[in-house]
């Protein structure tokens, strides 16, 4: 899934160099904190959220399909930028 997410988020912005994606096992699942340039945030968010929506939503049925509880997505801006 991490490299899906990863792929998925290269092929959106328009910094994929400045993307730094953490996976952090939980109890219940898996949470992806994902930081990207400050310019590509809006890209990633989408229009009303739809574009993280539906990342979030592909990520939680390909979990339910590897056994996996839970999939969070937390999106932050990159500071370093």
């Amino acid at each position: 899934m991490r490299y899906f997410l990863e792929f998925v988020l290269q092929q959106l912005v328009d910094h994929p160099d400045d993307i730094d994606l953490r996976q952090i096992e939980n109890p219940g699942g898996v949470t992806f904190q994902v930081s990207v340039h400050p310019d590509d945030i809006g890209r990633v968010i989408g229009k009303s959220g739809r574009t993280i929506a539906a990342i979030r939503g592909l990520l939680n049925a390909a979990a339910s399909k590897t056994g996996d509880v839970r999939v969070t997505v937390q999106l932050f801006e990159n500071s370093s930028s």
